[in-house]
């Protein structure tokens, strides 16, 4: 199948502002059942963009604005080639069939920085266990957050912290995705954070949860069936629908855009963000 995804965010300001170079996370990884036939993207008009590959091997749109703006644009057209993908496809090794998962020295060494998160009071249902099915107990961690912590829409703004996000028992998915890591990294496991575009989330159009924006998930790695994703915001195992473009070990790694504006005063601003995915 092929898939179109038109994607742009406008930032206006009040007033004509200085922009720091900006980071840009936006686009999809390609990758044996998802590859990039075409791809356009453009920012202001008077910018430089320099290309670039992050620590994660994230691609990366370093973009400079040499004069003051009152916009900042960013434009993402691409067309992309997506084979069906069965998420349960995979064989655990022996020792990652239960929990605890057994890693060796050479995985505990190159996964050292999944391991590690902000302590949190999980509820029973996220706490680890022992002796118990990996899959099932991992499944049912991701359904109870996706049962207990309601969705909201929040375009702008850092991840909430697992212990805000249990508190206030609502998140956007980049929240409900670092509770989920939190969980997992509690658990043992090695665990990042993803990102980038779902398309025909559900065949209930009233269940898709993020439809129409980008979108945040959760890794985990498991010898055997390598990086498994989960979406916490919807209750599934990522599948083809889920189009990566960042993957990191906190929030801030898989932002889409990352920068800041100043100037001598503070100047109010407004985001207007859209995402159409469609199969051609």
């Amino acid at each position: 199948m092929k898939l179109s995804i038109t994607y742009r965010a406008e930032y206006a300001y009040e007033k004509s502002v200085s922009l720091s170079p900006q980071a840009v996370r936006l686009f999809p990884r390609d990758v044996l059942y998802a590859r990039i036939e075409t791809l356009n993207f453009t920012t202001n008009s008077k910018a430089t963009i320099h290309w670039r590959s992050d620590i994660f091997d994230n691609v990366l749109a370093h973009c400079f604005y040499p004069e003051v703006e009152d916009r900042l644009v960013f434009s993402l057209e691409a067309t992309m080639a997506v084979q069906e993908r069965n998420p349960f496809g995979f064989l655990l090794e022996n020792r990652a069939l239960e929990l605890p998962v057994g890693y060796d020295v050479r995985e505990e060494a190159l996964l050292a920085a999944y391991f590690d998160g902000d302590s949190v009071a999980l509820p029973a249902a996220l706490q680890p266990v022992t002796s118990l099915d990996t899959v099932n107990t991992l499944v049912a961690m991701n359904e109870w957050i996706h049962q207990n912590i309601a969705y909201e829409r929040r375009e702008e703004g850092m991840a909430f912290s697992p212990g805000e996000t249990l508190r206030r028992g609502r998140g956007a998915c980049r929240d409900t995705a670092v509770l989920l890591a939190a969980a997992l990294r509690a658990q043992g496991l090695a665990a990042r954070l993803a990102s980038g575009y779902l398309w025909e989330s559900m065949t209930d159009p009233a269940e898709k949860k993020a439809e129409g924006a980008l979108h945040a998930w959760t890794e985990v790695y498991l010898p055997g069936a390598g990086w498994m994703a989960f979406d916490p915001s919807n209750g599934v195992l990522v599948d083809h629908h889920y189009l990566t473009a960042a993957v990191g070990r906190v929030s801030e790694d898989i932002s889409p855009v990352s920068g800041h504006y100043y100037g001598d005063e503070i100047v109010s601003s407004s985001l207007a963000a859209s995402l159409l995915i469609e199969r051609l």
